[in-house]
């Protein structure tokens, strides 16, 4: 089952969240920079240890401080109008999380709105995208969970999913 929660993704119980991170995986703005400051030093160095992450694939670490057992980290991409694969990238960014999130037998998993940020992504396309991913791989989860953080996103994310 899909579900749609409008909050701060530091704070839900799950055995995995997704980071929207950038290419070091070191933290930054928005949600990444929540989850580094909610995961402790730690987390900071086990980020470090991966050596990055390239656009459209997945890593993973340990959740540290946070209320999930694994943080899964995924570099989204910066939106330049829709002609320059940005579709297929933030498709990837979504499968990557899932498979990496089954390799460690997680079975509920959290995701952020991927590079809709400052990253540009066209909110609306961006949801149609995770939601299409999250459909394929909703059988082997007992919880995929859409964390928005503005009502305005949620809502996209509603609708698709018709709740």
């Amino acid at each position: 089952m899909i579900q749609v929660h409008c909050g701060d993704i530091t704070q839900l119980h799950i055995d995995v969240i997704v980071n929207a991170a950038n290419n070091c995986l070191l933290g930054g703005g928005g949600v990444d920079g929540a989850i580094h400051r909610a995961a402790g030093p730690e987390f900071l160095e086990a980020c470090r240890a991966l050596k990055g992450c390239e656009t459209g694939d997945a890593k993973i670490t340990l959740g540290y401080k946070l209320s999930v057992c694994y943080v899964i980290h995924t570099v989204g991409l910066i939106w330049a109008g829709g002609t320059k694969g940005e579709a297929g990238l933030l498709e990837s960014c979504y499968r990557r999380c899932f498979e990496v999130a089954l390799e460690n037998d997680a079975r509920g998993i959290v995701f952020p709105c991927i590079s809709t940020g400052v990253y540009g992504f066209p909110k609306a396309q961006a949801a149609k995208i995770s939601v299409r991913v999250m459909h394929e791989f909703e059988q082997q989860f007992d919880s995929i969970i859409a964390c928005c953080f503005s009502q305005d996103d949620a809502q996209c994310y509603k609708i698709l999913l018709n709740v």
